[in-house]
């Protein structure tokens, strides 16, 4: 069974723009599915080209508006896989979009091409960028119905959405895949990256997040455990952020000086890589961790939403240091602000009195089992 991605349609809408479209995302989030689905449909029309094919990534090298037009040929749609692997690439994606008119480039990345490329003038103006996350609820609803989704929470909670999961039909099989998939796959464009010391520092550094995940993290704490300065871990929150790993949310404050605001928390983009890095896929009944299972699913859930209606809040989390907190806070261009607080038990939940005082015109909700479905695929 293929799910259909939302980000294809949203994609697809701008072929035909003289735009290079970047497509993001982590390994084996099915970039490459996606796209072999676009060439099929355009197929007439488009060139394919493979970034890790050092071949191609030779040819594209001689950087003259000559050589892409010879390459490109008529064809109005290119399509370079995998692009992160060519040197220089952004620089080739400029002269190509800037000087052969009646083209779009559709090129993908398991990183930032920033990360291992010295990019120099960036595409701005001349490029869209579109994140591809592991299948979300909003992409399940168009396959299932909502009991189904209900029947299938629990594993999800455990074994996360990467798409290759719904092939597997055993619980072993998916701890195998997502285990291979944390220690083969994951960091591939990470560790390729010169400044960085090691896969173990790295792994240990993602450990320590997956313990933390929820709480506000210190780098200055996490640079102890490592050995390694508060720079340094810091770089490498951002370069793991960069391969679509971890991201952060940092504290909201406009009005009181009890908010706290300079520390982080820090989520995967899936609950799957995050047990994997602590070895547990216990069923839920028998976790201690499930309030922090829950609320990251609900947020990652709800950031997937958003950008499959092409709605790009900033996502915060808000905590006053006498521990009054909401776990994530949305603020949208027309200066709105909606607080989401989530519960996986039936505890009753009121909004913070500090927040409703200082926010008055916020919306508050509470997003529990009952009515979770409603926040993240509608």
């Amino acid at each position: 069974m293929e799910i259909p991605r939302y980000i294809q349609e949203n994609l697809e809408r701008h072929i035909g723009k003289q735009k290079v479209l970047m497509l993001y995302g982590s390994r084996r989030t099915g970039k490459t599915t996606l796209i072999e689905n676009i060439y099929q449909k355009y197929s007439n029309s488009t060139l394919m080209l493979l970034g890790e094919d050092i071949q191609i990534a030779n040819l594209l090298q001689t950087r003259t508006v000559t050589n892409y037009k010879q390459i490109i040929g008529e064809k109005k749609l290119v399509i370079i896989d995998e692009a992160q692997a060519i040197p220089n690439v952004v620089k080739i994606l400029k002269l190509m979009i800037d000087t052969i008119k009646g083209i779009t480039i559709v090129a993908t990345g398991s990183s930032s091409f920033d990360l291992i490329n010295d990019t120099g003038e960036p595409l701005v103006g001349r490029n869209k960028e579109f994140k591809l996350f592991p299948l979300g609820q909003i992409e399940y609803a168009k396959v299932e119905n909502r009991i189904s989704s209900l029947q299938q929470l629990n594993q999800r909670l455990v074994y996360g959405n990467y798409p290759e999961l719904i092939h597997l039909t055993s619980l072993e099989e998916k701890e195998d895949y997502l285990k291979s998939l944390v220690n083969s796959y994951l960091l591939k464009d990470l560790l390729a990256y010169s400044n960085v010391k090691g896969a173990d520092i790295i792994f240990k550094l993602l450990k320590l997040l997956a313990w933390q995940v929820g709480s506000q993290v210190s780098t200055v704490e996490l640079g102890n455990s490592l050995q390694i300065s508060k720079d340094t871990v810091e770089r490498y929150l951002d370069l793991l952020s960069k391969v679509f790993i971890i991201f952060p949310l940092s504290g909201y404050s406009q009005n009181l000086r009890k908010e706290v605001t300079k520390s982080k928390k820090w989520y995967f983009y899936d609950n799957g890589i995050r047990n994997a890095l602590i070895n547990n896929f216990s069923p839920i009944e028998l976790r201690n961790d499930l309030g922090l299972l829950w609320e990251q699913f609900i947020i990652t859930e709800r950031i997937k939403r958003n950008a499959s209606k092409s709605y790009f809040p900033q996502y915060f989390f808000w905590r006053t240091y006498d521990g009054q907190e909401i776990d994530l806070l949305e603020f949208n261009s027309r200066q709105e602000l909606t607080a989401f607080e989530c519960k996986w038990g039936h505890k009753k939940a009121k909004i913070p009195v500090a927040f409703s005082k200082a926010y008055p015109d916020a919306q508050w909700h509470l997003v529990d089992k009952q009515n979770y479905l409603d926040w993240i695929e509608q």
